[in-house]
């Protein structure tokens, strides 16, 4: 791949929950009501070549319906994928990844909270088997794998599940997602990790001194272990007070590349997970304009490619597996 066909890896949106309940179908809302973030005319627009796909499940399913309702947004997204199949193609392994050209939006299936395994590893594996090649740990609350960062001063690291967890997602070629994990499991998964780890829709806490923004010494120690950091476009995280534009997130990439480095940074909008979003990216259409921005904030062509894509696609392509049906403890 050469930056010939630049286009962008996003590495987090919440579109499927709308689509599962029938709200929007994800294919060209621009002139309807209600009208979201993320749909695929507009990711087109926008110039994704590669979403990741999170099933959120909401705190209302939690904890006895998590695992139903995280398998019926796994479902709809399935269904989503073979509907628009000339253009969408599903990512599964490296083989995949490669082929990325901008045709069609790739799409990597993510959860956003391990409240989906229930207490069974052997989830890990039948969600591995259902596509999902990302995985958020915890959401902000406390589960069977360790706390959340709303957990605050009560919150702990890994269980010994949410270790086993760690380790057997590696084995099979998951992503590991740190975002909405409290800092004392955030150091653990560096240590327990054998592959590079993401925060794949975070901030900078020195910007933005909220408790799901990273740290410098967290952004560092990501950095250091090949992992990145998509810098999420929620107004909350990049601002303490008012209104967020787009050269708010400018700002944190700017932070984010001094502090650790170009080759920790990229982009994970949180597209129709959150209620607002900067002036200036107030949707999927909007990203070429960051890109520009970035530009002209002083970062050279290879570096806004980097921070565009080259990053995630770099930690993805270490850690995806070989195959679309065996981790790579099965590769031959």
């Amino acid at each position: 791949m050469d930056d010939s066909g630049l286009f962008i890896i996003d590495g987090h949106c919440d579109s499927i929950g709308d689509y599962v309940g029938g709200k929007r179908d994800l294919f060209d809302d621009r002139n309807k009501v209600p009208r979201g973030h993320w749909d695929l005319k507009r990711a087109r627009m926008g110039r994704v070549g590669l979403q990741f796909f999170a099933s959120y499940i909401e705190e209302e399913y939690k904890p006895y319906m998590a695992t139903r309702r995280g398998l019926e947004l796994l479902a709809a997204s399935h269904e989503f994928i073979r509907k628009n199949a000339k253009l969408v193609r599903p990512v599964l392994d490296r083989g995949d990844l490669r082929e990325l050209d901008g045709s069609r939006v790739g799409i990597l299936l993510s959860v956003e909270g391990g409240e989906i395994l229930g207490e069974d590893l052997f989830m890990v594996d039948v969600c591995f088997l259902l596509g999902v090649r990302a995985m958020g740990l915890t959401w902000n609350q406390r589960n069977a794998l360790g706390c959340g960062v709303g957990e605050g001063e009560w919150g702990g690291s890994l269980s010994r599940f949410g270790v086993r967890v760690v380790e057997r997602m590696n084995a099979l070629g998951m992503l590991v997602d740190v975002s909405h994990l409290h800092e004392k499991g955030f150091w653990q998964v560096l240590e327990v990790s054998k592959g590079p780890v993401a925060a794949t829709h975070s901030c900078a806490q020195a910007l933005c001194d909220h408790p799901r923004n990273l740290t410098d010494e967290q952004l560092r120690a990501l950095a250091a272990a090949g992992g990145v950091v998509g810098v999420n476009f929620y107004p909350e995280f990049l601002v303490q007070d008012g209104e967020a534009r787009l050269v708010d997130v400018v700002r944190h990439i700017e932070h984010i590349a001094e502090v650790a480095g170009v080759g920790c940074v990229g982009l994970g909008s949180d597209f129709d997970g959150v209620d607002a979003l900067p002036q200036g990216l107030e949707g999927a259409d909007c990203l070429p304009a960051l890109l520009v921005a970035l530009g002209e904030a002083g970062f050279n062509n290879k570096e806004v490619a980097d921070i565009a894509w080259g990053n995630f696609w770099r930690m993805l392509d270490q850690t995806l597996p070989s195959s679309p049906f065996r981790g790579e403890e099965g590769k031959a």
